[in-house]
C-alpha cells in the first residue's frame, strides 16, 4: 500500500473512531456540567439517506481525519504534532461548521454565537482532535507505518 493510501486509511479511521470516543466524551462532559444538552450516540435518522446521526458524524469525522492527516504533518515546528491536530479540529472544523455547514442546514451562522456553545464546541472539537492524533499515532505504530 502506498503512502497516500496509508494516510487516507489512518486519517479516516482516526477521525471516525475519535468521534465515537472523544467527541462523544466531550459532549458527555459538557452535558454533565450543564453546558450543553447534546444527544449522545444519537440514532435519529438524518437526510438524505436516513442513516443514524452518530454514523453520519463518524463518517464526516473520518473525512476531516483524512484532511488533518495530510495537512498537520506539513505544518511548521510544534504544529506538526499533537498541537496541530488539536488546533485543526478546534479552529478549522469549528469555523467550517459555523460559517458553511450551519447556514446550509438553515441554522444561523455560528449557531447564533450564544454561550456556552460558543466555548463548548471548540473545546469538544479540540478533544476530538487530540483523539485523532492519539488514534493515528497508535494505528501507525501498530501497523509499522511511519
Amino acid at each position: 500500500m502506498n503512502s497516500c493510501m496509508r494516510t487516507v486509511l489512518v486519517g479516516f479511521i482516526a477521525g471516525a473512531l475519535s468521534v465515537l470516543v472523544f467527541h462523544q466524551l466531550g459532549f458527555w462532559i459538557a452535558n454533565q456540567l450543564d453546558y450543553a444538552r447534546a444527544p449522545l450516540y444519537n440514532l435519529r435518522p438524518v437526510p438524505p439517506w436516513g442513516v443514524p446521526a452518530i454514523l453520519s458524524l463518524a463518517f464526516w469525522g473520518g473525512l476531516w481525519g483524512i484532511a488533518a492527516a495530510f495537512v498537520v504533518p506539513r505544518l511548521p515546528g510544534a504544529l506538526n504534532g499533537v498541537l496541530g491536530w488539536v488546533l485543526f479540529a478546534a479552529i478549522i472544523v469549528t469555523l467550517v461548521n459555523w460559517f458553511i455547514v450551519f447556514p446550509i442546514k438553515g441554522a444561523p451562522v455560528g449557531g447564533g454565537f450564544r454561550l456556552p456553545g460558543l466555548a463548548v464546541v471548540p473545546l469538544v472539537y479540540a478533544l476530538w482532535g487530540f483523539g485523532m492524533w492519539l488514534i493515528a499515532r497508535w494505528l501507525r505504530a501498530a501497523l509499522g507505518w511511519r
